[in-house]
């Protein structure tokens, strides 16, 4: 069954990876696209689906669920683009990222029984408090195309990370400058050039760029499992990265590439796998069968399914047993 769902544009790649889903998404805008209104963004081929509607025309128009994805979207947006009723619809958080403020002891905003909250990663599920909200936990699903396959011949390693500099310590500035000194590496993402990268590449274009470089290095120390890491690991780039988060599920050592907590460790490998191509190829095949295996974009589009009918179940039980809500 195909629902019409409103939601705001966060996460550019996530949303146009949910978007696959067979289901009418519609996307609230604002006059000079401020933080959540963005709408359509260039760079992703948007289906015929996904759908811009004016941020002060959505509380006429008719949905079956409400998907939030960030502390806005809750704590603001709703109040003041949806109407009483939008506001009693079926509702979904999507929580993109772990806990900022404390990795095991912050209580996550929402707090609500009829509502599902939905996590992207089991550490993300772990380590936040999600109160009395259910929850489920749907793991990232990426697409690349079948014609781009990892050839690996640069000798240099890539980094994908949208504004690294601003975003400091957490997302591994500090270790990708320090890593650069021993390791030829290209920063690739928004703001790149702020740290002498390239700058960004359009999502249609990275799988085909990205695919020529000999490993994929991750920096990070603490975020969700990034979707730029899948995408590489779909095309068969070894992957180098911290042993923290999520990551240490995904990546095996000397299997699929190579995760420790001590940088000089990532650098020796690294440069391993500069002087030993063989090496990097037979490890970037088993990363693909990994993404292969974890990371389809089937399995993710039937567990959004999944979860788009439970948050419409939840509300159903309410309204079947008459329990006035506290919004």
């Amino acid at each position: 069954m195909a629902f019409r769902i409103l939601t705001w544009h966060v996460h550019g790649s996530y949303l146009y990876y949910l978007t696959q889903a067979p289901h009418q998404f519609y996307l609230p805008v604002k006059p000079g696209k401020p933080e959540g209104y963005g709408g359509k963004l260039p760079g992703f081929p948007w289906g015929d689906n996904v759908h811009e509607i004016a941020a002060d025309q959505v509380s006429e128009q008719t949905f079956d669920c409400i998907l939030f994805q960030s502390r806005r979207n809750y704590l603001q947006d709703q109040y003041e683009i949806l109407s009483d009723a939008q506001r009693q619809l079926p509702r979904l958080y999507l929580e993109h990222d772990p806990p900022r403020e404390h990795p095991t002891d912050t209580s996550h905003i929402v707090d609500d029984p009829q509502l599902l909250l939905v996590h992207v990663t089991g550490f993300n599920a772990l380590m936040w408090d999600s109160n009395r909200t259910p929850t489920c936990m749907i793991e990232h699903g990426v697409m690349v195309p079948e014609r781009v396959r990892y050839s690996g011949e640069l000798e240099k390693g890539i980094v994908v990370v949208n504004g690294l500099r601003q975003r400091g310590r957490r997302l591994g500035a500090d270790l990708f400058q320090q890593a650069q000194c021993s390791v030829p590496l290209d920063l690739v993402g928004m703001d790149a050039t702020a740290l002498g990268g390239i700058g960004e590449i359009p999502h249609a274009r990275l799988p085909e760029f990205q695919s020529h470089y000999r490993f994929f290095f991750h920096p990070v120390r603490y975020t969700s499992l990034g979707l730029a890491v899948c995408e590489a690991m779909m095309l068969g780039l070894p992957i180098v990265g911290l042993a923290t988060t999520e990551l240490v599920t995904v990546v095996q050592n000397g299997i699929s590439g190579y995760i420790d907590t001590q940088l000089e460790q990532l650098i020796e490998r690294m440069q391993e796998l500069l002087a030993d191509p063989v090496q990097a190829q037979r490890l970037g095949q088993v990363a693909r069968e990994v993404a292969q295996a974890r990371f389809g974009i089937q399995r993710f589009v039937q567990d959004w399914n999944r979860a788009f009918e439970q948050a419409i179940q939840l509300q159903s039980a309410v309204w079947s047993l008459g329990v006035p809500t506290s919004r």
